[in-house]
C-alpha cells in the first residue's frame, strides 16, 4: 500500500487543532524519533487515515472523519508542540 506525507492531513488536523499542524513537532513512542508531522507517513483508507512514523512505521496516529466528527486517536505520540504564530 503507498502512502503519502502528512501534509495530506492538514485540513483535518486544522480542524481538530483550529489552527495549521504540519509544522508541529512530535516524538514517537515507539522509536522515539522526533520528527515534523508533515514527514509521517499517511495511509488513507475508505475508512480514515492512519499516521506512521517515518522511521519505525509505528502508529503514530488514527484518524476517522464522520458526518459530525472527527476521531483522532494518537495513541503513538509521546508529545505535539505546535508553533505559535
Amino acid at each position: 500500500m503507498s502512502y503519502v506525507d502528512g501534509n495530506a492531513l492538514a485540513g483535518v488536523l486544522a480542524d481538530v487543532f483550529g489552527v495549521e499542524m504540519t509544522a508541529a513537532i512530535t516524538r514517537c513512542r515507539s522509536c522515539q524519533q522526533i520528527l515534523e508531522l508533515a514527514a509521517a507517513h499517511v495511509f488513507i483508507t475508505a475508512m480514515g487515515s492512519v499516521m506512521r512514523c517515518a522511521h519505525c512505521q509505528s502508529t503514530l496516529a488514527v484518524i476517522v472523519t464522520k458526518p459530525h466528527e472527527i476521531l483522532f486517536s494518537p495513541t503513538g505520540l509521546s508529545f505535539v508542540a505546535a508553533p505559535r504564530s
